[in-house]
Formats: structure tokens, sequence, C-alpha cells
């Protein structure tokens, strides 16, 4: 069957990488147990050799692997970053998503033949940045930021001709992608070069007054009434006091979902629809991943998708979905 739109799925682990194989992804996207990825968590990512199994086991199944190196390395510490493109290569991976400029040179140097993805982490949301890296570092595939309407999507791929990637479904942020530093502010420690945001050990909950409360280090992020689901305290997704009302200020616990847009992106001229999620279980993966399958195999078939998922509310973020900026409300 043709593929409508490359569907590239999450892999946190091992077991999630098989669920997301045997569920349909056409890719998977996995990184090392460091601080080298952007989902650096405990009980997350890949030793060497799950990564080199992971790999047999997908392209055994037609499923390519892709290994995300898209954290920024601190000044006077390359050599993890280093190895983890030489490793990667060294397993078998497809590509590489990198963000940073160096880590992209040193790709394309060592290992000319192995894929070069560039990473949301880098922000590419212009035609003149997006041209940079395609001539500079000859990127295969550019994964756009989460900022772009539709048809700024359709103008980029026009003018560029670039392989775009766009995310589809999963958890949103500040959306300003490798320009995230609140964590560290909260906790010593950032998602652009630690490859971890709310760390697990600062995170804290306590019941008070009737309210259970989120908390990161020292700092409240929310506060929640026994009749909401409780978020995990994300500092772009807090809720704060602004003028005696809580708000939030930032981004509120949604979940991107573009289904009834996946029509237009494919119009746009785009190649691969992302889905977001490696620090989600094996339950979200499963379900995301086979309502996905179905309904993009429906429309390359010509048909009309029937029956669009509602379980997909259950496992979005705040059990609530948004456009995000493809369809910009405020323009």
């Amino acid at each position: 069957m043709t593929r409508y739109l490359e569907l590239v799925c999450p892999a946190g682990n091992p077991a999630a990488l098989r669920v997301a194989v045997d569920a349909g992804a056409d890719s998977v996207y996995c990184g090392f147990r460091d601080c080298t990825n952007a989902r650096n968590y405990p009980g997350l990512n890949f030793d060497r050799h799950e990564l080199r199994a992971g790999i047999t086991y997908a392209h055994a199944r037609g499923c390519r692997v892709f290994v995300a190196v898209n954290t920024f390395p601190r000044a006077g510490k390359i050599e993890s970053w280093h190895r983890a493109i030489d490793d990667a290569a060294a397993c078998g991976a497809d590509a590489v998503i990198v963000a940073d400029l160096g880590l992209l040179d040193y790709a394309m140097r060592q290992h000319p033949k192995l894929r070069r993805h560039l990473s949301v982490q880098a922000a590419a949301a212009s035609a003149l940045s997006i041209r940079f890296y395609m001539e500079k570092f000859e990127v295969s595939r550019v994964v756009l930021p989460r900022v772009l309407a539709v048809h700024e999507v359709s103008n980029l791929i026009g003018q560029t001709g670039v392989e775009a990637e766009v995310f589809g479904f999963g958890s949103l942020g500040t959306m300003v992608e490798g320009r995230c530093f609140l964590s560290s502010y909260m906790t010593g420690r950032s998602p652009s070069s630690d490859g971890v945001c709310a760390p697990a050990e600062c995170v804290s909950y306590r019941e008070e007054a009737g309210g259970l409360l989120s908390c990161l280090g020292e700092v409240m992020i929310n506060c929640f009434g026994s009749d909401e689901p409780a978020a995990y305290p994300t500092p772009c997704k807090g809720r704060f006091l602004v003028r005696g009302h809580p708000r939030y200020i930032f981004e509120e616990p949604t979940g991107l979902n573009v289904i009834p847009l996946l029509s237009a992106l494919k119009a746009s001229g785009v190649t691969a629809l992302k889905i977001e999620g490696r620090q989600r279980g094996r339950n979200y993966v499963a379900t995301v991943v086979t309502a996905f399958r179905g309904i993009l195999d429906a429309l390359a078939e010509g048909r009309e998708p029937t029956g669009t998922p509602d379980v997909l509310r259950t496992v979005a973020e705040g059990q609530r979905e948004t456009f995000g900026a493809y369809a910009k409300g405020w323009r």
C-alpha cells in the first residue's frame, strides 16, 4: 500500500519499540540512556545492545529506526555526543536526529552515508534557515517546529523542497523548541543540555486545604481540585496567580491532535507525521499508533476514515485536544 504519510512513532524503551512496530509504525525514534537526547528520564531509552536488537527487530518488519541525538553539548564535554553519533551508525540506525551545528558537521564528516534529520530543537522555521541546514550539512529531513500554521508549512516546503516532518499528536510545550530553560531555574537541569525537563526526583505532590498541590523543587506549579486531573508539574504548563487569579500563563495542559487536518498537511507537501510521547507507556503507544495507522491507511485507499477514535482523547494530555498553531486563531 502506498503510504499517505510516513508514520513516525515514539519508542521510549525496547518494549515500546516493539509495540510501535507491531502496531504499524513506518518509523520509530528513540535515544540513548544519557543526556544526548531530549527525553533523559529514569527507566527510558536504550543501551547499545538494546538499540542494536531493536533495530534488528524493526528492520525485519519493514520499519526504520531514527536515533535522537538532539540536545546541545556543554562546552568541553563533547565526547558523549560524538559517541552517540558513532554508535547509532554502528548499530545500523537509518538516521540521526540532530540539532547542534557542530554535531551535524561531525556526523556529515564521519558518517556521510548516515541520514541526518534536523531536530525540532533547532527551531528552523524560515526558508533561509532550512536552506542553510540543507546546503551546509546535507540534512535529508527537517522536523518543523510547532509554531507554524498549515499554510506556512506549505510555503516553506514550496520554497525549499525540503522533506518535512511535522508533529501530529501528543504533548505541546511552549512551542519555542530548543529555547526552553524554565526547568533549569527550578532544578538546575534543562531539556536543552541535560535532556530532562522537570526531572522526577524534583517532583512532589501534597494535599492541602482540599486541593492537591504539585511542586517542582521549591516552586508550586499548580493546585488541582478534587474533580480535576492532576497534570505533571511541567513549568510551562503551570497555573500561577496573575493579579490574584490563577491562570495558565504559558501553555495549558492540552494535547495536540491533527486528525481533521491530515488532508491539508498532505496537500501542503508534508512527508512524515510524528507522534510525540517517548515518556509515555506502552498502552499510549499502542493506542495512538493503532488509531493513526488505521486512519492513514483509509486515506491512502481513498476512503474517509470512519469513527475517528474517541479513545485518543483519553490519552491526550489533560484529556483535551487542540490543533495548536496549525490553525492560528490569534491571526
